[in-house]
């Protein structure tokens, strides 16, 4: 079966540039997420872990680290193949398309970093919220941590220029259609590139209606990395338990 390449995000995520633009993401908050929401659901210390849309397995690598066994599953064959570099008894990495179920069940599934909300046919979300769901064991939690979308749009800087490694990357932000689009185009070795990431702007409430027709329990829901409240209006991030 031939793989999808017409998708977007399939081939943007696949190319260097994405890692290139994207590669001062802080890390360190992230690990603090981790290190919280670890101790947070109390997992088992040998809990098997699903690490949902791992990139090159960053966040993987680091809960493998804390003694746990991982998975990293993504739809970018380049990232699984970096990722893999990294692989140990304990930490294993597979391309893999979150729209369907694992064989496999986790006692926690994390989909970190707005991983979500990337499809072209937005009953996709639902399929994927029901994928996450199957692959959890009975005790097993998941948690999805996305944008808090109100703020987003409120602070979206329509124009810039980030300055990577001597790429200018020309990126614009706007919304349309219950999307939020960022346009990026720059220029390297002589050849002229554009790509377009786009996510669906989903706030709590439609989080909300699209898992209570799934079936799934909204256990508890925080506004940042430390696991404090969520405020729509000013939170940083929507970061969701459900089971």
């Amino acid at each position: 079966m031939q793989k999808e390449n017409n998708t977007w995000f399939a081939s943007w995520f696949d190319t260097p540039y994405y890692h290139i633009l994207y590669k001062d993401r802080d890390y360190a908050e992230a690990q603090v997420f981790m290190d919280n929401i670890t101790h947070y659901l109390n997992l088992p210390e040998e809990a098997k872990i699903l690490d949902l849309a791992c990139g090159k397995g960053r966040h993987s690598i680091y809960l493998n680290e804390l003694g746990y066994d991982v998975t990293g599953a993504d739809l970018s064959e380049n990232s699984i193949a970096e990722a893999s570099k990294n692989a140990n008894e304990k930490l294993h990495f597979e391309v893999h398309d979150m729209r369907m179920p694992f064989e496999q069940k986790f006692d926690a599934i994390f989909n970190l970093f707005t991983s979500f909300g990337y499809f072209e046919n937005d009953a996709d979300n639902l399929t994927t919220l029901k994928a996450i769901q199957e692959s959890l064991t009975e005790y097993g939690f998941a948690v999805i941590d996305f944008m808090n979308v109100q703020r987003v749009i409120e602070n979206l800087v329509p124009q810039e220029v980030k300055t990577v490694d001597g790429i200018d990357f020309h990126i614009k932000r706007y919304v349309k259609d219950n999307h939020i689009y960022k346009e990026i185009d720059f220029e390297d070795k002589g050849e002229k590139f554009h790509f377009t990431e786009k996510v669906q702007a989903l706030k709590l409430q439609d989080f909300e209606e699209m898992m209570e027709e799934a079936g799934i329990y909204l256990l508890d829901t925080f506004g940042d990395y430390k696991l404090k409240k969520f405020f729509k209006n000013e939170s940083e991030r929507l970061i969701m338990v459900f089971k």
